[in-house]
């Protein structure tokens, strides 16, 4: 009976019970990651124009310099004359955007004071800033 004993081979088998754990957390990952990262922007490869005209709008520029002398697209204007001036150049614009460019030494105080005339006339006010160095 010995010649005829059944021989136990066995088999190569690769446990997969864990591998769902696995793929389910790192799917779960992924997922998290991908939405913190940016949602909003979407790259576009825009298509080529023989004009060159722009359809942006072109925001108006009030400067401030270090005397405190106040610019508006490089006009000399009065403090007490901006709103007036503000408001005239504003009417008949959809959404109005004025770029602040203030000269660094200036005080919080005076660009306070600036951007509450543009908050008396519903105006969009963004500050420039130079690149860091």
């Amino acid at each position: 009976m010995s010649r005829y004993r059944r021989r136990h081979k066995e088999g190569a088998e690769v446990s997969t019970e864990s591998l769902n754990d696995i793929m389910f957390f790192l799917m779960l990952f992924f997922l998290i990651v991908s939405t913190l990262v940016n949602p909003n922007v979407i790259r576009l490869s825009l298509p080529n124009s023989k004009s060159n005209s722009s359809m942006a709008k072109q925001p108006i520029i009030l400067s401030v310099d270090k005397d405190k002398v106040i610019f508006v697209n490089k006009q000399q204007v009065n403090i007490e004359d901006l709103k007036s001036k503000l408001s005239s150049l504003m009417t008949g614009k959809e959404n109005p955007t004025i770029v602040l460019r203030l000269d660094q030494s200036l005080s919080v105080q005076d660009l306070v004071n600036i951007m509450q005339i543009g908050n008396e006339l519903k105006i969009k006010m963004v500050l420039a800033t130079a690149p860091a160095k």
